[in-house]
């Protein structure tokens, strides 16, 4: 029994790196690299990384009580919460229709709040 757990963690934790890996690919770098030119941007980036790494830290009050739900369980490791958010966001985005506006000559400014919140998930992950 221990075993499978084990190799469903396992799964799950290289699914999230993937997921996280692909985000950093499309959204991150770019956002990343036009907010250390631009520092309204910066700040926008870093509000929204404060927010993600409170809603990806373990808490002791269920989902609904200041909470995002995921699909992630809660004693799962952050990596796998933090892809658990971002799929949701993306989901969401694409429920919607929307898309993320990349950018064009050179340039990007991502002013909506799922593509800064994005950028932010990448932030919060690292390189």
């Amino acid at each position: 029994m221990r075993l499978l757990r084990d190799m469903r963690a396992a799964v799950a934790e290289w699914s999230a790196h993937r997921v996280l890996r692909r985000l950093m690919d499309t959204v991150g770098r770019p956002g990343l690299r036009s907010a250390a030119v631009e520092p309204g941007l910066a700040a926008l980036v870093d509000q929204h990384a404060a927010a993600v790494r409170d809603i990806v830290r373990e808490s002791p009050h269920p989902a609904g009580r200041g909470q995002v739900a995921t699909v992630a369980p809660p004693r799962t490791s952050a990596c796998v919460r933090l892809a658990a958010y971002a799929r949701s966001l993306q989901d969401e985005q694409r429920r919607s229709g929307a898309s993320i506006v990349m950018q064009q000559d050179g340039t990007w400014r991502p002013t909506d709040w799922t593509t800064l919140r994005l950028i932010a998930i990448c932030q919060v992950s690292g390189p």
